[in-house]
């Protein structure tokens, strides 16, 4: 069968779930990945004929797609800065906006001589955060937490496909508390944040596939893990150390009115490339 015409049936299986710019990105994403091909190569050669090997796994990945499964999932992996990361269903996939998250630090970190600082990254799940940090800043000593026995063994393997060195710690942050006080120069983290009452926004690709426990919070208790890593930052930062934390759009000013009352000064909130209240530094009196 003829690529283009494969093109053409991802188009119609595919349209009533999403947009056409977005179909285009799945075939692309997948003819690159099972066939090593560019999409340039298929507009300068649009004649290409697929044996039936070769079309099998893109049309199991077309059944994937129709099932609403991620990309990311069905490939196995993604990208993250510049980093390339194995993903599946026991770990969130990074998005941009962590990646901002990541940067901020960078920034904070990055032009420093001889820097060289300790941080924590609580909730790693795939790694994404830990092993990009680690990547960017060679001479930082790096750990990472995570509840999910599960996702520490994608972070481990990540770390090691990225050659980068992090401590993995197998650890609940709400009762955690083992770590040396005033360890750390910088703490990051992404916990969970969605409210149950926002799941209508939440996508089917998102909610059928991405794990709960690493999305979504109670209503009666959308900051539960925000407090924990508050108090955890507060006994573990050294001094004028850093918190960095991803956030819930719609609970910026909540969040940052807890930290301002608790343990913390020089509270920052900023906006991801989307507009949307996003990240939150603090700074450890």
């Amino acid at each position: 069968m003829l690529l283009k015409e494969i093109k053409t049936i991802f188009q119609k299986e595919l349209a009533a779930l999403y947009p056409k710019e977005e179909i285009d990105t799945f075939f692309y994403a997948m003819v690159e990945h099972y066939l090593g091909l560019q999409r340039f190569v298929l507009v300068v050669t649009p004649n290409i004929t697929l044996t039936k090997e070769e079309e099998q796994p893109l049309f199991e990945g077309l059944t994937r797609l129709r099932l609403e499964e991620p990309l990311q999932y069905i490939l196995g992996e993604t990208h993250f800065r510049d980093l390339v990361l194995e993903v599946n269903t026991a770990v969130l996939i990074p998005r941009p906006e962590t990646e901002e998250l990541v940067d901020w630090v960078v920034q904070e970190w990055g032009n420093r001589e001889e820097a060289s600082p300790v941080i924590l990254d609580i909730g790693t799940g795939s790694g994404c955060i830990a092993i990009a940090l680690a990547k960017a800043l060679p001479s930082a000593k790096v750990v990472a937490l995570d509840i999910s026995e599960k996702a520490l063994e994608v972070a481990v393997k990540n770390a090691t496909r990225n050659e980068v060195e992090v401590t993995f710690i197998l650890a609940n942050i709400l009762d955690f508390d083992t770590m040396p006080e005033r360890a750390f120069d910088v703490i990051i983290s992404n916990p969970p944040y969605v409210r149950v009452s926002e799941k209508p926004e939440i996508r089917n690709n998102v909610k059928k596939y991405e794990p709960e426990q690493a999305l979504f919070v109670s209503d009666e208790h959308p900051l539960l893990h925000y407090k924990a890593i508050a108090r955890f930052a507060h006994q573990h930062l050294k001094k004028e150390g850093s918190l960095f934390l991803e956030i819930n759009q719609y609970l910026g000013k909540e969040t940052k009115a807890f930290l301002e009352e608790n343990y913390f000064t020089k509270v920052e909130l900023k906006k991801d490339i989307f507009g949307k209240d996003r990240m939150l530094k603090a700074l450890k009196e």
